[in-house]
């Protein structure tokens, strides 16, 4: 049976279904697949859909181009420091930022079926926050991971730390925190970041492959094999995703931080000063 579109209602996210796998496709590659708002509110709606559609086994995310996800958009986000953003107050923006962090990431985390992350290229900063936040991540040789906030003068988000920390263990995720060192796709399988490492034009292949096994499987099985694989995990995510959320957005209100997007802009080294 051919793949059908689904209108995501925006070309920030393509999605299509197909023997029960839905993929949902980060689109836009001239950005690397940098979030915008149109695309967070997009993946947010697809993913409480699949939750709740029968004919959805299995969901896939992907990048369009070279990239996964680049996370934030900062040059959005030097704009926004400049002036021509809309203004929130700080309360709201916690609150907006909290709200879809559960929505995405959380979502991808918890929702009752097996999600697969495949890399064509870069995950980083809460682009590399929603790979970790789904079961199972597939590499292309040439894809790289990196937490990248600390360039940027943020602390990160998206449920990260938390998934970070479950993954490689809190003394590794904090060098990975506080270096924000590029983690290649075979150093990556070397930790658990991955489960798969292929050669690029493999990974389609190789996505579709686990996720058809996945869509075939026992579904009600997997949704109580996922819960007690959650439940196994020490912590609550929803206390990391808020957590985050708050000191996420109240770095954002730092010079540091608009100094690092700034710099990113005009291509050179950031000066922080720490405040």
């Amino acid at each position: 049976m051919a793949a059908s579109s689904i209108d995501t209602g925006t070309s920030d996210l393509l999605a299509s279904l197909d023997g029960g796998v839905l993929t949902l496709t980060l689109n836009r590659p001239e950005a690397r697949n940098a979030m915008s708002g149109e695309m967070n509110q997009a993946l947010a709606q697809q993913l409480a859909w699949a939750e709740l559609e029968r004919s959805v086994k299995v969901v896939v995310v992907t990048g369009a181009g070279k990239g996964f996800c680049a996370g934030g958009d900062v040059k959005g986000m030097n704009a926004r420091n400049a002036g021509s953003g809309q203004p929130a107050t700080l309360d709201e923006a916690i609150h907006s930022q909290r709200v879809n962090q559960r929505a995405t990431a959380g979502k991808l985390f918890k929702m009752p079926k097996p999600t697969i992350a495949a890399l064509p290229g870069a995950a980083a900063g809460a682009g590399l926050s929603l790979a970790l936040a789904c079961d199972l991540r597939i590499m292309a040789r040439t894809a790289i991971m990196t937490t990248a906030f600390a360039k940027v003068g943020f602390s990160g988000d998206y449920g990260g730390t938390y998934f970070l920390t479950q993954l490689v263990g809190s003394a590794k995720a904090r060098e990975l925190y506080y270096l924000s060192d590029r983690i290649t796709a075979d150093e990556a399988l070397a930790l658990g970041l991955t489960n798969w490492v292929c050669e690029p034009e493999e990974l389609a292949a190789k996505a579709a492959e686990v996720a058809t096994r996945l869509a075939n499987g026992p579904t009600v099985a997997y949704r109580y094999m996922k819960e007690n694989l959650n439940r196994a995990m020490a912590g609550e995510v929803d206390d990391c995703l808020d957590l985050e959320a708050t000191h996420h957005v109240h770095c954002g209100q730092t010079e540091d931080h608009r100094e690092a997007a700034k710099a990113f802009v005009e291509k050179r080294e950031p000066v922080f000063q720490g405040r």
